[in-house]
């Protein structure tokens, strides 16, 4: 069975709620009728109830099983400002700047998610980056004994050589511009653990540069081999099952043969299931190669080291793409807590 239809198939087992912000997207509103359909769970809604079902009116899309919330009449809402101001009180945000930020959906999901009103969160198909990430890092922020928010993308190529049966997962592609060597770190240890609960096999994780031990030397190529040591370390201290090499090229790290020359005694060179890139350029542009030029299908970003389940999808984003990150979202949040063992515990206003 293809990846998303395993994801799907264990969802289905343990139905959960997932928020869309921008609830008059046509692309959010045909995945959102497509979770409820495949028996996912429930998906929420963002939005003015009658431009929603407008929307769907014009889809010729049902909303049957949907909820629809408009922040400006949610119940919620009154509590949901007094948690933001008491969250930012440090910042100087008073209640009415506090009730404007609740207002936008972006935000108003985010609180969801963080009040365990929903299991995840989902937005981006209409947004810049900056404006889904902000109301997360400042209502759900990182998770505890995690100091590194960053992300991933679930990429799934025809063929089957490559990753686990084409499924390989890449990072960081969204998030951290140039990441340090305790970033980097987090981010190969995180996406590994990621990649073990989604496809069920041992990560294989391969720390990427422009060269393969050694074979050349500069500033950059010492952070990926410091960063592959210490990932290394940091697994055995916390019990993850997992295999890291670095520094890597990525022929060397996915194609067989090649690796066979350059590093025949290494247990992820030629094999690799998780790609950890250098930089933010890097992990963006080779991501998006793959998305286009292999017609891969791309499902993420999936936020990483969160306390709560969370994806900044890209404006490029398909229905399907955005269904199968719904239901990553959801597969996520059901071992969220072995994911990130504290996380969830504290809601946001009563650290």
């Amino acid at each position: 069975m293809r990846f998303i239809g395993s994801v799907i198939e264990k969802l289905q087992r343990h139905p959960k709620r997932i928020v869309f912000p921008e609830g008059t997207e046509p692309r959010v509103i045909q995945a959102a009728r497509q979770f409820y359909s495949l028996r996912l769970g429930v998906p929420i809604l963002l939005g003015d109830r009658s431009k929603v079902k407008e929307a769907a009116e014009r889809l010729n899309v049902s909303l049957e099983g949907v909820r629809i919330t408009n922040p400006a009449e949610s119940e919620e809402l009154d509590g949901f400002v007094r948690r933001f101001e008491k969250l930012r009180r440090s910042k100087g945000i008073k209640e009415r700047e506090a009730r404007d930020a609740m207002l936008k959906p972006n935000y108003f999901g985010a609180m969801m998610v963080a009040m365990h009103q929903a299991d995840g969160f989902i937005s981006g198909t209409s947004e810049v980056s900056g404006s889904v990430l902000r109301p997360l890092f400042q209502i759900i922020k990182v998770a505890p004994k995690a100091t590194t928010a960053s992300s991933c993308m679930v990429m799934e190529v025809e063929d089957t050589k490559f990753g686990d049966s084409g499924v390989i997962f890449m990072a960081d592609c969204g998030v951290i511009p140039e990441p340090t060597v305790d970033q980097l770190t987090d981010i190969a240890i995180s996406t590994a653990r990621l990649a073990r609960q989604l496809i069920g096999q041992r990560a294989r994780v391969a720390l990427l540069s422009y060269s393969t031990k050694g074979s050349a030397t500069a500033p950059t190529i010492g952070k990926m081999q410091a960063a592959t040591a210490l990932a290394r370390q940091r697994a055995q201290e916390i019990g993850l099952e997992a295999d890291f090499d670095g520094e890597l090229q990525v022929d060397a790290a996915i194609i067989p043969e090649i690796a066979q020359r350059k590093l025949p005694d290494s247990k992820v060179a030629g094999r690799a299931n998780v790609l950890v890139f250098p930089d933010l350029n890097s992990g963006n542009i080779a991501s998006k190669l793959v998305q286009h030029m292999a017609r891969a299908n791309a499902y993420g970003q999936i936020l990483l080291g969160l306390d709560r389940p969370a994806s900044d999808v890209s404006r490029g984003a398909s229905a399907h793409d955005i269904l199968g990150v719904a239901a990553i979202i959801g597969l996520q949040s059901i071992e969220y807590s072995q994911l990130y063992p504290e996380a969830g515990r504290v809601l946001p206003g009563d650290e």
